[in-house]
């Protein structure tokens, strides 16, 4: 009987507090679902998440409200009448590029403009309408902060080309894919130019097609992301439509006729029954060889490769090295001359002197006759011709209505051929006139090396012209990430693992090993028995990224995230073949010696944990720290702090954070070693070296091992949306970096010329980025959109003083003057029926050198330049558009100047044999008069044009 009584008390209980079953789905304005939306009943804390597909299912008691929010969008209430309940929530602000971004928080994603950080967005539509052909010089010409440029030497280097963000370098820029590392390049970027020293993630792999947007933070980001955010973040979203697939194909020209491009790309997507979708790429593209050689200067020339010297070659006169009966062992320079001054009156002077004159009469008419014929001495500068494979998918599987598997793959393969500085005849004439009994017919191919007509001529003294050394790099680069996603009670998880590599080999052909050595029967190896085809060797890099990221929105006002990142690297430096590296090793491009190749590894444990505040729907704080163990240099703990207060009825946001950061070195920088060939001003091309931090010769030098880079990075800005199709943002930022890593200048020690990495000294960086768009604005029968974005560059310089003496004028332009002092874009887009013209101007400002060889009392200033895009977009039908673009309208190309530091300065400009001089010794004797030998900030290939055919399936 009890039992009883209580089976019918509890029925009747429920009966008068009865529940019911409420389901349905949510989703944004562009009918996305939305994971993670907060859905409460009213009054109570009984409360579910959406899943996943934006599902959600909750019992509530009978005439229930339920309360639906989500950060950064509108708070919704809703009665339970029905039993089935879609629910389709708006954004905060009614701003424009309210798009809710993933990058800059470890909590929830908001909206763009509620965000805490200053973050771009920019569409797969505003990359494609830039007309360039690769995703990095994409970006150069879509945000002023963002910078990227092709040197004008191309070997190893051609593979990669530097990007930065506010000036900061490619190893201060994390790069992400679907919020995921991507993996770095093998290569060490080691030229002389903006850029040097620094290694990055190739970006110009990735296949414009297969992007739907870019998020591009701003702002210090080392708390969240770990290593490599100092200067901020670009997260790379892949697309994930399964509608709309599309064939392009591509085709351009530069107005010189030359750098032909082909390209094919097609994009396309499905669905996997009712449980996910795949989408994916593939592109092929080829860019032909577009040649911008400046013209020799034949004084130049014979000075630095030709023109003997008496005092330089004095030494020689005796082979018991005396000078005019005095033992000249152990002097200076200064000194040899003192004894040259008085040798001068001798007969035997007398007679020697006018036998150099004569063979200098000789060696400058053969500079002569050969620059007239070949005006660009034979060099071949600017764009090499590359071929690129891309593939690329992007995909997920619903398990179930709260569990999910994600998928992203790609891989690149590229082939670059380019050309080193051609071996004009003249540059391999014997050094040494007083061993040579045809002392008068100096500079004549009969006194050449007799072997190089064999190799690079018919066998005829008058068949040889030099020689063009080539180089090959095959580039190899994939990535690939596999996760699991997972909401349960409200909580997010996100596990996944992420695997990716590059890996570069090389090719130098049409060169020679010219050293003088011999085997054991005296014959030499070398020289005349050289191979004329080598492989130098090459280099990859790889990693495995484990990570695990839990968060949850536990209130309308609370957000948190946690989560952890294990890392394994593993850098590889593969040995060239013999020849490549013996001796001098190939002319041109030696290889990797056996003992700078090796394998290295290391691992790194990281862990976050970041909170979310809404003190008020207006009023924001976020919060994180994280911990980061390295194997080979320790731990650092970083933290950030950002903010955001909204007011005037959402019109205006105030935002801004500060937070500290690390950057561990590469493995590149902490174990490359090799010898390479560079251009000297005045001494033509060298061969000096890179030592690493950890090798026998760092230790006898003294030079001590590296530590983590550390920054303070502080962003205030404001939002305004004062009218309803006008917004713009100001963020004003300052990065303050400690124990700044750089490749300094070379030293001359008891190994030759070196130059090594270490943490040299403190720099700060400040400016001001600008952001503004109007979009809209009715103009006849079309509607008309503005946007103008800026970055205007305060401060940029080192602030402490170097560790060593290896920080010259040239490194400290490089680093901190090179790049624009301001950039800003000003773009208009008209859209009209079925055309859409879009035209573009990007200012660059002025950018200072002190190139290598430069007068120090001298200074070079590339001039601002205003570079005009224009795209005209023409939809044939709803399924075929035509683009034609033409990228420098006005073929506007890079200009310098000399200008003067000092009085001494603008006596050396009022001199012009003197700036002939200072002329040469910056350009490689007029080789590089564009660009000098430093690099540039935009493109010299002049006007493109390009065409290009979209048809969607």
């Amino acid at each position: 009987m009890k039992t009883f009584i209580l089976i019918l008390f509890i029925l009747n209980f429920s009966f008068l507090f009865a529940q019911k079953e409420i389901s349905g789905f949510v989703i944004d304005n562009a009918g996305s679902a939305m994971s993670g939306v907060n859905i409460t009943e009213k009054g109570t804390n009984n409360s579910v998440s959406s899943d996943i597909n934006g599902a959600y299912q909750i019992n509530v008691k009978e005439g229930a409200t339920l309360i639906f929010s989500y950060f950064g969008y509108s708070k919704q209430e809703y009665d339970t009448t029905d039993p089935i309940l879609n629910v389709v929530l708006s954004q905060d602000g009614g701003q424009n590029l309210n798009e809710v971004v993933v990058t800059g928080t470890r909590a929830a994603p908001r909206s763009n403009t509620t965000t805490t950080l200053p973050i771009d967005v920019v569409s797969f539509e505003d990359l494609t309408t830039t007309g360039q052909v690769t995703f990095d010089k994409a970006l150069q010409y879509k945000i002023p902060s963002f910078n990227t440029v092709q040197t004008p030497v191309n070997d190893a280097t051609s593979l990669l080309d530097p990007y930065e963000i506010r000036n900061m370098g490619p190893s201060r820029t994390l790069i992400l894919i679907n919020g995921k590392r991507k993996n770095l390049s093998a290569l060490l970027y080691v030229q002389t130019a903006p850029g040097q020293g620094e290694t990055g993630a190739d970006i110009s792999g990735i296949p414009i097609d297969a992007i739907e947007r870019v998020e591009i933070l701003r702002d210090g980001a080392s708390p969240q992301y770990g290593s490599d955010a100092i200067a901020g973040v670009i997260n790379i979203i892949l697309k994930k439509r399964t509608e709309d697939g599309s064939v392009r194909i591509k085709t351009g020209i530069t107005s010189k006729g030359d750098g032909e491009m082909l390209g094919i790309s097609l994009n396309n997507g499905t669905t996997v029954g009712d449980k996910g979708f795949v989408n994916y790429t593939l592109d092929f593209s080829k860019v032909s060889l577009a040649n911008r050689p400046g013209k020799v200067d034949a004084e130049g020339d014979f000075n630095d490769f030709v023109k003997i010297n008496p005092v330089v070659y004095s030494s020689y006169v005796n082979t018991d090295n005396t000078l005019g009966g005095t033992d000249i062992t152990g002097m200076t320079a200064v000194q040899i001359n003192t004894v040259f001054e008085a040798y001068k009156g001798s007969t035997d002077y007398n007679a020697k002197l006018a036998t150099i004159n004569q063979g200098n009469i000789t060696g400058r008419n053969v500079v002569d006759t050969f620059l007239r014929g070949n005006p660009e001495g034979g060099n071949s500068n600017s764009s090499p011709e590359t071929a690129a494979v891309k593939f690329l998918v992007n995909g997920d599987f619903n398990l179930s209505h709260e569990t999910q598997l994600y998928y992203n793959a790609a891989y690149v393969y590229k082939k670059v051929n380019s050309f080193a500085n051609y071996r004009t005849p003249y540059w391999r004439s014997i050094k040494n006139p007083f061993e040579n009994s045809s002392i008068q017919n100096w500079g004549n191919s009969s006194v050449y090396p007799t072997y190089l007509k064999d190799f690079f001529g018919d066998g005829t003294v008058a068949s040889y012209k030099g020689y063009h050394p080539t180089f090959t790099g095959d580039l190899n680069d994939y990535n690939a990430t596999l996760g699991y996603k997972a909401i349960k009670n409200g909580w997010n998880v996100d596990a996944s693992i992420t695997v990716g590599g590059n890996s570069q080999t090389y090719t130098v052909e049409n060169s020679q090993n010219k050293s003088d050595i011999k085997d054991s029967n005296g014959v030499n190896i070398y020289q005349e028995n050289s191979p004329i085809s080598f492989k130098p060797g090459g280099a990859s890099f790889k990693h495995i990224v484990g990570n695990l990221d839990i968060s949850k929105v536990l209130s309308d006002k609370i957000s948190v995230g946690v989560g952890s990142e294990v890392r394994t690297e593993t850098f590889i430096i593969t040995e060239g073949d013999k020849a490549s590296w013996d001796g001098e090793g190939a002319d041109s491009f030696s290889g990797n010696r056996p003992e700078n190749s090796g394998k290295w590894n290391r691992y790194n444990l990281g862990g976050y944990f970041d909170l979310a505040y809404d003190f008020s729907k207006d009023f924001l704080v976020n919060g994180t720290v994280r911990y980061e163990d390295y194997s080979d240099f320790g731990a650092a703990t970083v933290w950030k702090l950002s903010s955001r207060f909204k007011f005037y009825n959402d019109k205006i946001i105030l935002r801004g954070s500060v937070s500290t950061g690390f950057r561990a070195p590469t493995l590149h920088q902490i174990y490359s070693q090799k010898s390479q060939y560079s251009f000297v001003a005045g001494q033509g091309i060298q061969i000096s070296g890179l030592i690493n931090n950890v090798s026998a010769q760092a230790r006898i030098l003294g030079i001590p091992k590296l530590d983590p880079e550390k920054s303070t990075n502080i962003t205030v800005g404001i939002g305004a949306n004062p009218l309803k199709k006008l917004n713009f943002t100001i963020d004003y930022y300052n990065i303050k970096v400690a124990n700044r890593i750089i490749l300094g200048d070379k030293v001359a020690t008891q190994f030759g010329s070196v130059a090594w990495f270490e943490n040299s000294f403190d720099s700060r960086t400040s400016g001001l980025d600008f952001v503004m768009n109007y979009n809209t604005i009715a103009l006849g029968i079309g509607a008309l959109g503005f946007n103008l974005s800026g970055n205007v560059t305060f401060e940029n310089k080192r602030i402490s003083p170097v560790a060593s003496n290896n920080f010259g004028a040239t490194l400290n332009a490089l680093m901190f003057t090179s790049r624009p002092e301001t950039k800003w874009i000003l773009g208009a887009n008209y859209r009209i029926k079925k055309i859409d013209l879009t035209i573009n101007n990007t200012y660059f400002g002025k950018a200072t050198f002190k190139q290598q060889g430069l007068d120090s009392n001298l200074r070079t200033e590339f001039t601002p330049k205003i570079v005009t895009d224009l795209g005209i977009d023409f939809a044939a039908t709803d399924k075929l558009t035509l683009a034609f673009n033409v990228n420098n309208l006005f073929n506007v190309l890079p200009e310098w100047k000399f200008k003067a530091e000092n009085a001494v300065g603008v006596a050396i400009l009022n001199d012009p044999s003197q700036v002939k001089s200072q002329f040469n010794l910056i350009t490689f004797n007029g080789r590089y008069s564009q660009t000098t030998y430093q690099g540039f900030h935009f493109s010299q290939l002049g006007t493109l044009i390009s065409l290009s055919l979209n048809y969607k399936f």
